[in-house]
């Protein structure tokens, strides 16, 4: 008979009497013998939070709401433009013929200043017998509209016998201001004129009419049955408040947490295909393909597509001194003169902002009443400022976490080119009124709100469902399945009353 002892037969005393490094267990060695150790290490079970909050959502639900929908489409119409304002160019200086027999100067339309109306040159609402100021670098001149074939119009000039020609396209900008009959003169065209297209006829409202689709997102964390009994060393926390050691609680967690990101981080990022594009010949399932049907508008492509950008001096900072913001307040003046703003900006913008406001104070070099003014020598100092009033107009300013994170957009924005990284975006404060088409009727709703699909059957906000074996069997399979799904999209209403800085 013969006896075999095992290579790792514990039975051998240590030759020496000294603290090594084999007498402590070995967390990170691959052995199976790493637990075969005497002494417990001092272990700090708790797992360190060393990126802080790490969820960028809550932007959405500061400046917005929330509306069910039962479409795959969203239509909704805006207000156009009250007044008729033009450009082109003065085609001739005497190349028209009014009904006299005298000549005219002559201008051509060419597009509208507001270009989201669908105006083309033809259907202007110039009409004979029209007041309207003229204005290019010739300077700025009052005339009668004479005689108008479709996209040209003969005018007469008050105070001088013709415009000189000016055929810089787009250089001309042309508005109306009022009308002049002469005496017992009707609505009739002008004699001697067989244009039939001459006729002042009525001016009908542009109908502006927009719409936005919603995307369907999903996403899901699984687990195996053994697993979701498995007790870990590390004491985990999630930001949704669950605690303890089973680390599939913060894998869960984690998963939840960053799909709700990625459902406000869509909403800000998403793009519409355009016809002709790679996605716009991609084969989604459940989904047609063709343009219109991938992709959905963000905010962001919202407002470069119909609102303003400005883009900052050398491309560094938009909106960071006094000059910037008075060429933003006057191209609000254009749009709306909404008088509340809400500045949704990053750290550097942030930064320059308080720094511009500091340098209007005459001690704002030395610091000594830079923010909160008459600072005590024991109190903080306040060195940055949450809102400022320029002209009529009130900004709030808060910085943007989601441009700010390596992760997300401060990433992004890092590695762009100057002038097309993203470092803020303005939004008006308040409501807009609009003719809602599914409602039928005008309502009013934040310049920014979502909506989900939902009924009374699904509501797909925000979609929670666990399936396999573990805790409530509902198959076969030895796994805890945890699913998210929604379905939205945002509404930008009033994108013209909008910024975005670059």
């Amino acid at each position: 008979m013969s006896i075999s002892n095992g290579a790792l037969l514990n039975s051998v005393p240590a030759s020496q009497k000294q603290t090594l490094a084999t007498n402590y267990l070995d967390f990170t060695g691959t052995t199976d013998n790493t637990w075969a150790q005497q002494y417990l290490p001092d272990l700090m079970e708790q797992e360190a939070e060393v990126f802080g909050p790490r969820t960028i959502s809550g932007f959405l639900s500061q400046v917005g709401a929330e509306e069910a929908m039962t479409s795959d489409q969203v239509v909704w119409s805006e207000q156009s433009r009250l007044h008729l304002s033009y450009t082109g160019n003065v085609s001739s200086a005497t190349g028209g013929a009014n009904a006299g027999g005298g000549a005219t100067s002559q201008i051509t339309i060419e597009n509208d200043i507001d270009s989201t109306s669908g105006f083309t040159a033809a259907n202007h609402g110039i009409r004979v017998n029209d007041t309207i100021i003229v204005a290019n670098s010739d300077g700025v001149f009052k005339c009668l509209v004479t005689l108008v074939a479709n996209a040209v119009i003969d005018v007469a000039p008050y105070g001088q016998a013709n415009l000189a020609a000016n055929t810089t396209a787009d250089g001309t900008t042309i508005l109306v201001y009022g009308s002049e009959f002469g005496k017992a003169m009707n609505y009739t065209l002008p004699a001697g004129t067989t244009n039939t297209s001459d006729s002042r006829g009525a001016n009908e409202p542009t109908f502006k009419s927009f719409s936005n689709k919603p995307i369907i997102m999903k996403d899901y964390y699984e687990v195996s049955g053994s697993d979701t009994s498995r007790i870990g060393w590390v004491e985990v926390s999630a930001e949704n408040g669950q605690a303890g050691y089973l680390w599939y609680l913060k894998a869960e967690a984690d998963t939840r947490a960053r799909f709700a990101d990625y459902i406000e981080m869509a909403m800000l990022e998403s793009e519409l295909n355009v016809a002709g594009s790679v996605a716009d010949g991609t084969t989604i399932t459940g989904s047609s393909a063709g343009a219109g049907n991938v992709g959905t508008e963000g905010l962001f492509a919202a407002v470069e597509s119909r609102g303003n950008v400005a883009t900052g001096i050398n491309g560094v900072n938009a909106a960071t001194d006094l000059a910037e913001f008075d060429a933003i307040l006057a191209e609000f003046d254009k749009q709306g003169a909404i008088e509340e703003y809400m500045m949704f900006v990053n750290r550097a913008t942030s930064l320059a902002i308080d720094d511009m406001l500091a340098s209007m104070n005459s001690y704002g070099a030395g610091g000594t009443s830079y923010g909160v003014f008459n600072n005590s020598e024991d109190m903080a100092l306040n060195l940055g400022f949450t809102g400022f009033r320029r002209g009529s107009y009130d900004f709030y300013k808060s910085d943007f976490r989601y441009l700010n994170d390596k992760a997300t957009r401060g990433g992004i924005n890092s590695a762009a080119a100057a002038g097309s990284a993203i470092r803020g975006v303005l939004i008006p404060a308040g409501t807009s009124s609009v003719y809602d088409q599914t409602v039928g009727q005008s309502m009013k709703r934040p310049f920014l709100h979502v909506r989900y699909r939902a009924s009374q059957t699904d509501d797909r906000r925000m979609k929670t469902w666990v399936t396999g074996s573990v805790g409530a069997a509902t198959t076969a399979l030895d796994v805890m399945q945890l699913h998210f799904l929604t379905e939205r999209c945002l509404i930008t209403q009033g994108a013209n009353n909008f910024m975005l800085l670059k």
